[in-house]
């Protein structure tokens, strides 16, 4: 028989897919948080909790908190976070409408389904779970529901942090996005080995804003200080550009596990061959070995005759744990003297390590679900709301969303993708680790 969080948790996600929650970026235009955050409140609400719903610096960004106390007051609580926005999604590309929420072929579709209102409708099924059974989890949990991370946290997560600490007071660890999923592997036997990635570090975050000027004339006339010309260029070779490789700790040590798994070999000298034995996922893995630097916007001119005097771009940056200094000069020599350069948002690398109690259990908790599992460390080549909770307060952080996917699905594709969905199934199945995680944490 089914638990009750097991009974709910689709109806969950479901209903949170359909509250159109689209973060473009700019506050003028940002949707759909508060409707989001007032539906989790009733939710955890209705089954007896107090919670507390915040405004993180600008209107309707609204963020929901709840603690659940545990056994043993005197240890450090448990964050379990989860945002509740998503990316912008244009319904004429999707096979369905990206805020329906339709179940089909055995998925639940609709844009934030894995990224992350999954999460977060397992988080809410579990706590409403554990208020009904009254529950004792062996230290307090703070459930936080959180806005603002597709743009980095600033009517969010960053603000919190600065703003309002006493919401994760006692706060010394923390669980959200991206890690706990399924990765199937062959192993030396010619059998299916099913290794989960935690994440334990995530790259730094830099978007820049590159700016160059030159003299404004007609489009007719000979020009040889072309603004676009200029920054067109510079881009070029940017975005170009193939970093040096660097292998962190938790990168060497997925790459060990996955060697001892399935005898693959992982030589530095041909590491990008290599990693693409690992199927799709070599686009989150390969990301993680080195620095990126990836053009997203471009803006110049007002008229097809006119040579403007100014043209910008933006650039998405993501770099190594401790290679901030070193990437900063080389983008410097590639962009040259007539390209400046401006922070857009700027959130440093983290990293923790792969031990203790709590790995332990989140470890426990996926091999009692799947007696194959096999939990492994891993870097997330993206962000999330950690780097908040990491660099602001001192916790230490990882990624534990546990889903058990197909082998055949491409997981990486779903994140910001067209058609994002999530099996059902590993819904199910998250939400039973997640059950017994927390109990145990």
């Amino acid at each position: 028989m089914t638990s009750t969080a097991e009974d709910e948790v689709v109806e969950l996600v479901g209903d949170l897919i359909r509250i159109d929650t689209t973060n473009t970026g700019d506050p003028a235009t940002v949707v759909g948080e508060r409707e989001a955050a007032e539906y989790v409140a009733a939710k955890l609400t209705e089954v007896g909790y107090e919670i507390e719903m915040v405004e993180s610096g600008a209107p309707r960004r609204d963020n929901v908190f709840a603690r659940l106390p545990g056994a043993d007051p005197s240890r450090g609580a448990l964050l379990v976070h989860g945002h509740l926005d998503v990316v912008p999604a244009d319904a004429a590309e999707w096979s369905v409408h990206p805020f329906s929420g339709t179940i089909r072929d055995g998925y639940l579709w609709g844009r934030g389904a894995v990224d992350m209102k999954d999460m977060v409708g397992m988080t809410l099924a579990v706590a409403r779970m554990f208020k009904r059974e009254g529950v004792v989890p062996p230290r307090d949990i703070v459930f936080a529901f959180l806005a603002d991370e597709e743009a980095g946290g600033k009517f969010g997560s960053q603000w919190l942090a600065d703003h309002r600490p006493d919401l994760f007071a006692g706060c010394t660890e923390a669980v959200g996005e991206v890690g706990g999923f399924s990765l199937t592997l062959t192993d030396t036997s010619g059998d299916p080995a099913r290794l989960y990635l935690i994440e334990t570090a995530e790259k730094g975050m830099a978007w820049m804003r590159l700016r160059a000027r030159g003299r404004a004339g007609h489009g007719s006339f000979l020009h040889t200080d072309n603004a676009v010309t200029t920054l067109a260029e510079a881009v070029a070779r940017l975005g170009n550009h193939r970093f040096p490789v660097v292998l962190t700790d938790p990168v060497r040590a997925f790459l060990a596990t996955v060697s001892e798994v399935t005898g693959m070999e992982f030589p530095e000298d041909d590491l990008d061959g290599a990693l693409a034995k690992l199927g799709p996922l070599s686009r989150i893995i390969g990301a993680t070995v080195r620095d990126t630097a990836n053009p997203t916007m471009l803006n110049a001119g007002y008229k097809a005759n006119v040579i403007p005097s100014s043209a910008e771009a933006v650039v998405d940056c993501r770099v190594v744990p401790g290679r901030e200094e070193a990437f900063l000069r080389e983008v410097d020599e590639l962009l040259g003297p007539e390209v400046t350069r401006e922070w857009v948002t700027r959130l440093p690398a983290l990293e923790t390590t792969f031990d203790g109690d709590l790995v332990a259990a989140m470890a426990a908790a996926l091999t009692e679900e799947d007696p194959g599992a096999r939990a492994v460390p891993y870097m997330l080549s993206g962000g999330t709301d950690a780097k908040a909770f990491e660099a602001k307060l001192g916790m230490r952080c990882f990624g534990f969303a546990p889903l058990r996917l197909p082998p055949d699905l491409d997981f990486a594709s779903l994140f910001h993708g067209v058609d994002e969905r999530v099996p059902v199934d590993s819904l199910l199945f998250g939400t039973r680790v997640l059950d017994r995680f927390l109990r145990t944490c």
